[in-house]
């Protein structure tokens, strides 16, 4: 009599997962855990972790939230036996829809959970489809960033005065990493890839300086500082996700769970202008007031910069 082989890892994962809906434990619209946390929690490979989620979506268990992550399905107990999947006809595919689908992927779970199989699996397909419309992950990605930047258009006419084109386009760029936290890790400043849609703020950043007087350097350096300080700030939305997705817990909670501690610290006397100024005033780390402060500070020093210019 032979002895059975034992089941895969991916598969007693996905078994262990299954029993917790089914127990009550994660219930529909709950959060299931992410790639990163299956990785950490059952000591397995990326590819493992990823291919759990995989089968849990295939077998309709769990579904891919934008801005939550991978959460439960409303029938979450799902099938005891995976249902055969369907392939669509190559031509019921379109590039947009692929896109479309990476973007919500990336949105819900960041870009490390995105692969072509990751998007073929979203959308019922085989992956090998996919081709006919993107080249590869590279090309995918750089069609999601310009899918991202399309999403709002810079108005025309533009509003007058450098100042005020320069705000709303830090502004534009500031909404749409927060939508997209995984967008930061796109946009390079040494290594710029050619992109309609995200080059059109390049444009309109330097027709606001255009006129004033400036050489073509520093009229690009005073785009390059803005979406810099832009790009900058915005590595705290992938930060935030990445660590709410593996704690479970938000910001706030965080701070609040390490209120004693800095507490402690600052008691020790070993900070005392901190100590001082934090028993002065009640500061929120609201990254959108934050943003706001800086930038003021970053046009206020370019305006400098213009009035200055050629004396």
């Amino acid at each position: 009599m032979g002895v059975s082989e034992p089941d895969p890892p991916y598969a007693r994962i996905v078994a262990e997962i299954r029993r917790r809906i089914a127990d009550g434990e994660l219930r529909a619209g709950d959060r299931v855990p992410s790639t990163r946390q299956i990785v950490q929690e059952w000591g397995v490979a990326m590819a493992t972790a990823t291919k759990v989620l995989t089968t849990l979506r295939r077998e309709r268990v769990v579904h891919a939230r934008p801005g939550v992550g991978t959460v439960v399905a409303a029938s979450g107990a799902g099938p005891s036996v995976p249902r055969r999947r369907r392939v669509r006809e190559p031509e019921e595919l379109t590039a947009d829809r692929v896109v479309r689908a990476a973007v919500e992927i990336a949105d819900a779970e960041g870009l490390s959970a995105l692969s072509l199989r990751r998007v073929a699996a979203e959308l019922d397909v085989a992956t090998m489809s996919l081709y006919r419309h993107v080249g590869g992950k590279d090309e995918l990605v750089l069609l999601m960033s310009e899918r991202v930047f399309a999403e709002d258009e810079l108005p025309e006419p533009a509003p007058p005065g450098w100042r005020a084109r320069l705000e709303l386009v830090a502004r534009l760029q500031w909404a749409i990493h927060r939508r997209h936290p995984w967008l930061v890790q796109v946009m390079s400043l040494t290594r710029p890839r050619p992109a309609p849609n995200a080059m059109a703020h390049t444009e309109w950043a330097l027709r606001a300086v255009d006129g004033l007087g400036l050489d073509p350097v520093t009229m690009l350096y005073i785009h390059i500082t803005t979406f810099g300080y832009v790009r900058g700030m915005a590595v705290n939305f992938e930060l935030e996700a990445e660590a709410e997705q593996d704690t479970g817990i938000t910001d706030e909670q965080w701070m609040e769970s390490q209120g004693s501690a800095l507490t402690t610290i600052l008691a020790s006397g070993s900070f005392p202008m901190m100590a001082r100024l934090t028993a002065r005033l009640d500061f929120d780390f609201d990254l959108d007031t934050m943003f706001e402060f800086g930038l003021n500070c970053v046009l206020d020093g370019i305006g400098v910069l213009i009035a200055n210019h050629g004396k």
